[in-house]
């Protein structure tokens, strides 16, 4: 099939959109639509028509006609716009107004006051979680502001499930230029002096990976998009996948081009059913605009896509293993060399790319490797997304340029920190959790820290897919560690006994830490296991496994040491380390506490204030609930 005439394609959208008097998008990203984001969508189109507003929905039409000139409002769903916090966002242009919170009672004030008289609801606007302050729009929100959103951009902007919208904005024109002006040898080069590293974690150069399976003789290559996103809390790809899927597969197109590879996979885990809908339409676009398929551009190259869905399986993420699952085996690794660049799927070379690291590549070809590198670091060029999450006021999804500061992130960016009664409180500040289960724990003293590739290992953490959880002085950073353990323990595959074994007896020593069983060999034996199964598992996933662990040991030792040496938790997070105490100035006699406690470890008589026997006392927290004067303190908060 011929390919379609893209400039046609954009012209006509761009007519047909100048044609529109306003444009109203509605966050339809996963966690808004979780919010109810679709209804809301739903009732501005029926009171718009209802008030006699022109409603278009939609401008994906046939390149070769006009569309329909007349229509006042053209709603559009977009993929996420970061800010998930504080969703369903409904923005309005050009009048440049973007609303939060917004529920399906807000609608028909917004289509009276903004769509009928050009007026901003006040209300549903944006207040500053600092000053108290409303802003406008997202050039007054400091949240947008002090961001470099370019991957982002369009995911927030653009409607997803537009081809010709994507085309409109520069989409398809660096993949026609790599394949009809550049060699394969030369788009690996731009990607190379670009400098781009895989944002999946490891951070290798992506040019130098095409380059390996750009030289290997075999004539049949293959090309897989890393869409399994495994770590707690993070959502970066996810939401590239739901907002722009176009530019995901341009990316793989271009490296298609690069690698000399004919077929492509978008490895993508079931449990993100939105982002597989919205890839199988961009697919299945592309294909009926001959972007997919034979003769593309009519350059020769054949090249099509499929989507795969993963099962969740947090091992499939390591290349070798998520091979294995496509080609409909157990997803586990397999030792190195060979690479999977030398030998992947069916013993063919394959090239592994992170969704966000294929994101990247078109604005490199279109725009130059030196317009790449004029952001970030030397050695870590470009902008990183984060998932922003934890004790922080402002949470969602960031884009910032390499050698950004935590400080920035946390403190501008994020709106500051959250202490234990849920006010903005800075000082509360404890530490921020970079990487998921194979990263580790940046302290105040990292606060002036750029992040990067290059400086995060120097302190014995990693980029890691992108995750940021910012934790304030409440938090056990033992039960932090516990918790990344239990994830990687439940998610080890199982082939090597350093993983499948080490990480289970790590979990049973932390354990053993946190519920006051510990002895003064406990830590040694803890760091010595961690160093064990690092230096000794089959896969990187393994490898990084005890990273928390050791990172959490290195920054709070003391706090461990309180754990096992005074059987304490500074926190009072640990129940079995916190006793249960009862404030005779509050305690009243009423013998709630006392006829709730399972052991009868309560004394006292009626109309006096009662005790807890400590050596009988399970810390069960039954009298806490009992409580209504609030006079037993300790337990778990």
């Amino acid at each position: 099939m011929a390919t379609i005439d893209l400039d046609l394609m954009g012209t006509t959208y761009t007519r047909a959109y100048k044609a529109i008097d306003r444009r109203v998008i509605v966050c339809a990203g996963t966690g808004c639509i979780a919010n109810g984001a679709l209804e809301v969508y739903e009732r501005l189109k029926a009171v718009a028509a209802e008030r006699g507003v022109s409603v278009t929905v939609s401008l994906d039409h046939d390149s070769q006609r006009d569309h329909p000139e007349g229509a006042d409002l053209l709603l559009s769903q977009s993929g996420c716009q970061g800010f998930c916090q504080v969703g369903p966002l409904v923005s309005v242009e050009p009048d440049g107004i973007l609303y939060v919170r917004v529920s399906t009672d807000d609608i028909e004030e917004i289509v009276d006051e903004t769509l009928a008289a050009g007026r901003p609801v006040e209300r549903l606007l944006y207040e500053d979680t600092r000053t108290g302050t409303q802003r406008r729009g997202y050039d007054q929100i400091d949240f947008y502001t002090r961001q470099s959103r370019t991957v982002l951009l369009a995911c927030g902007r653009s409607d997803p499930h537009s081809l010709p919208e994507y085309v409109s904005n520069g989409g398809y024109r660096a993949a026609r230029k790599a394949l009809l002006e550049m060699s394969p040898e030369k788009v690996c080069e731009v990607v190379e002096q670009a400098g781009l590293r895989g944002r999946g974690g490891g951070g290798f150069p992506t040019g130098r990976k095409w380059k390996l399976a750009g030289r290997q003789t075999d004539p049949q290559k293959y090309i897989i998009c890393n869409g399994d996103e495994g770590d707690p809390g993070a959502f970066m790809d996810r939401s590239i996948l739901e907002g722009n899927p176009h530019v995901v597969l341009e990316g793989m197109l271009i490296g298609a081009r690069a690698t000399g590879a004919h077929a492509g996979y978008v490895y993508v885990r079931a449990e993100y059913p939105l982002a597989v809908k919205r890839l199988r339409k961009a697919v299945a676009d592309a294909r009926e605009a001959g972007l997919l398929g034979r003769d593309i551009f009519g350059t020769g190259l054949d090249f099509d896509i499929q989507i795969m869905e993963g099962a969740g399986a947090f091992v499939c993420g390591e290349a070798s293993a998520m091979v294995s699952s496509i080609m409909g085996n157990r997803g586990m690794p397999r030792p190195k060399p060979p690479r999977t660049a030398e030998r992947g799927l069916w013993d063919k070379p394959t090239i592994v790319n992170n969704v966000e690291t294929l994101a990247m590549v078109p604005g490199i070809i279109d725009r130059g490797a030196e317009a790449y590198r004029s952001t970030g670091t030397e050695n870590s060029p470009g902008t990183k997304t984060f998932a922003l999450t934890g004790h922080v006021a402002n949470t969602g999804l960031i884009e910032v340029p390499f050698g950004t500061t935590l400080r920035e992130i946390v403190f501008e960016i994020g709106g500051g920190v959250l202490d234990e009664s849920g006010a903005i409180n800075n000082n509360a500040f404890k530490a921020v959790q970079i990487g998921g289960p194979s990263g580790g724990c940046l302290t105040a003293d990292h606060l002036d820290l750029p992040l990067d590739f290059d400086s995060l290992d120097e302190v014995g953490a990693m980029v890691g897919s992108g995750g940021l959880v910012v934790l304030n002085e409440a938090t056990c950073m033992v039960q932090v560690a516990r918790f990344f353990m239990k994830f990687t323990q439940h998610e080890s595959c199982g082939k090597c006994v350093p993983c499948r074994e080490g990480t289970r007896q790590l979990l049973e020593l932390l354990d053993k830490i946190i519920e006051g069983y510990s002895d003064a060999d406990t830590l040694d034996l803890l760091e010595e296991l961690c160093e064990n199964v690092a230096d000794s598992s089959l896969c990187g996933l393994g490898k990084s496994a005890p990273a928390p662990v050791l990172s959490t040991l290195r920054q709070f030792r003391s706090e461990y040491e309180a754990h096992v040496e005074d059987k304490i938790c500074p926190t009072k997070q640990c129940t079995a380390l916190t006793s249960i105490e009862i404030d005779p100035e509050l305690c009243k006699g009423c013998t709630l506490c006392k006829r709730k406690c399972p052991v009868d470890a309560i004394e006292g008589e009626v109309r006096q204030p009662h005790k807890i026997n400590p050596e009988l006392c399970v810390k069960c927290g039954a009298c806490i609930e009992a409580c209504k004067f609030n006079a037993i303190t300790g337990g778990a908060a």
